[in-house]
């Protein structure tokens, strides 16, 4: 009789959740890793497949082959839809799934602050399908902007819109977005058209902050708007964006055309802390203990961009100055 080995589910294949299973190799634990994906993806490249400067099996690979070898791991392509945390359970699409420790590390979604309605015009760069949504888009619209020109009475207006680029939110996505689509249009297809020159196109960053990558410290902001600017990219700061549909956005209450918006405006965690019913800071992350356990459920845990780690105050009555 096999001796009985507690389960561990991990939500989750990204840096987090992978981790957290490799951590468990050789422990006395059944270790289930659910994903929608089939994929581990390394995010912070994926705006290069976007502009096609990389293909998709450079920056992911598959989560059974990466951890094949390790036999207290299996893999579950699934959604989860909710959690029962009375009776242990992870609710899957089409069943449930036991669990004795939960680890959570389901990571952030794009916030369209209220505008989910947005996303379909304005997609997001989250998976391997935006990003080749997004190439699709953008290199679609240098095709429309060649059709169009070279017709004998050219819509000139039609051709600025279709080579107008709006980028949404001036955070690490939206900066490295912006350069590489000057890359992009100035060297990568700078010389494949004969009606339109892809150099003329317009790279537009709106940021409702005060400045790019407001998350950073301020001289990295200065740097990065300098250089954005030195290759020819608009720069809207202080700018709210209050309406997108298919023909552009309206930012500042001004109307800007544009047949191709993306967007990188803030984000919120995953649904996670409504599965528990937790406690959550206003971004949607777990508030977790220092051992990242979830307060009233210690056999729950969240990790990376889902949980909010509440460090210890300080005790600052027990620090004397120095004369």
């Amino acid at each position: 009789m096999s001796e009985y080995r507690p389960r561990v589910v991990i939500i989750g294949g990204g840096f987090g959740g992978l981790c957290a299973a490799r951590g468990l190799a050789g422990a006395p634990v059944s270790v289930t890793l659910i994903d929608k994906r089939n994929y581990h993806l390394f995010r912070p490249m994926l705006y290069q497949v976007a502009t096609g400067l990389l293909s998709a099996d450079q920056i992911s690979g598959p989560l059974r082959s990466i951890l094949s070898r390790q036999a207290n791991v299996e893999v579950l392509m699934d959604e989860v839809s909710g959690v029962d945390t009375d009776k242990r359970l992870v609710r899957l699409k089409q069943h449930s799934i036991s669990y004795d420790y939960l680890l959570l590390a389901t990571g952030i979604q794009y916030n369209y602050f209220g505008h989910d309605e947005w996303r379909r015009v304005a997609p997001g760069l989250e998976s391997l399908d935006d990003a080749d949504l997004i190439r699709g888009k953008i290199l679609l619209a240098f095709e429309r902007a060649e059709e169009m020109a070279a017709l004998d009475h050219a819509d000139t207006e039609g051709i600025r819109q279709l080579l107008t680029f709006v980028l949404v939110g001036a955070g690490t996505v939206g900066v490295e977005m912006a350069s590489t689509l000057v890359e992009m249009s100035r060297m990568a297809l700078a010389h494949d058209f004969r009606h339109i020159d892809p150099r003329d196109a317009q790279i537009l960053l709106y940021e409702a902050a005060p400045r790019v990558l407001p998350t950073f410290p301020e001289d990295l902001s200065v740097k990065a708007q300098c250089h954005l600017e030195s290759l020819g990219v608009k720069i809207y700061t202080n700018t709210r964006v209050t309406s997108v549909d298919a023909d552009g956005i309206v930012a500042g209450g001004q109307r800007v055309r544009s047949s191709t918006v993306l967007w990188g405006a803030g984000v919120l965690a995953s649904p996670a802390g409504h599965w528990l019913g937790a406690t959550m800071d206003k971004s949607g992350k777990i508030i977790v203990g220092s051992d990242l356990s979830v307060p009233g459920h210690p056999e729950i845990f969240a990790i990376g961009d889902t949980a909010h780690v509440v460090a210890p105050a300080r005790n600052l009555l027990g620090m004397k100055s120095k004369e």
